[in-house]
């Protein structure tokens, strides 16, 4: 499939993944958000998430898969027959990024847990053109109530990555020379916090911290978002994510935020 159709695909799937996981007992949620500006600036951005959930007595699992593309105008300098510095507008793709995870967890008791976890991104703007990274490890729930849901998972994993390709600073033919890097690999440290506080019935906060800290790079994410429920399926949020890379490319930032709000679906069993 053209990745470039991921999001709408995602949309698509939502209907038929509902009821599906609704048969086999599993619950979830999917999430869009459109937004378009025109006039004096032009831009599109469209996110979308689906994302299951399951647990036993013994076992808890969790799928997801997310998406994210946008366009927006572009400033590019040029330099005029006449010396003078100008500026060309062009209305490009500034984000595409698609991503897809899942656990497994074994309860060793109310509280404990053996969790395995497999995490894959494909980041057309990020320092790595793609980040792949399985871990096994110990998880525990240090709070569970009405209000307020608290757990850390800690352990080892084992992370592969491909550097972006960088441009210069030789010139060849009046072209700048692109560097190609190869596919590396190395241990990692994986650490997880997920809290979730209810306000209400109907409204939420939830915040999930995510640290892969190897020897080359450390990548920590972290997801917050406010949701309120308008009826039994449907909600809005509000949400923010911040990503930090330690180790980059000469002209790439180490950091990437990305605000969204978005209408939710949630179903299967409650």
């Amino acid at each position: 499939m053209n990745k470039h159709l991921l999001p709408l695909a995602l949309l698509a799937a939502l209907p038929l993944s509902a009821v599906a996981a609704e048969d086999y007992g599993w619950s979830g949620s999917g999430e869009v958000g459109f937004a378009a500006a025109r006039g004096n600036a032009k831009s599109e951005n469209l996110n979308a998430k689906l994302q299951f959930a399951k647990e036993d007595e013994t076992w808890k699992h969790n799928f997801y898969l997310t998406a994210l593309r946008a366009k927006g105008e572009v400033k590019t300098p040029y330099i005029d027959g006449n010396g003078d510095i100008g500026f060309r507008k062009a209305y490009e793709l500034n984000a595409n990024r698609y991503e897809t995870g899942l656990s497994s967890a074994y309860k060793l008791d109310e509280r404990s847990y053996i969790v395995g976890a497999l995490r894959y991104e494909n980041d057309d703007f990020s320092p790595f053109d793609y980040q792949a990274v399985a871990s096994i490890g110990y998880g525990y729930t240090m709070l569970k109530n009405q209000s307020d849901e608290l757990s850390f998972e800690v352990g080892p994993g084992y992370k592969r990555y491909k550097p972006v390709d960088v441009l210069g600073p030789e010139i060849v033919d009046g072209r700048e020379v692109r560097h190609r890097f190869d596919a590396e690999g190395e241990i990692v440290g994986r650490g997880l916090i997920a809290y979730k506080h209810n306000f209400s019935d109907t409204t939420s906060f939830v915040n999930t911290l995510l640290v892969e800290s190897g020897s080359d790079n450390t990548f920590i994410q972290n997801d917050a978002g406010l949701q309120v429920a308008i009826n039994k399926s449907f909600a809005l949020k509000v949400g923010y994510q911040i990503r930090h890379n330690s180790e980059v490319a000469p002209g790439i930032k180490k950091n990437d935020q990305l605000m969204t709000t978005n209408l939710v679906y949630n179903f299967g069993a409650k």
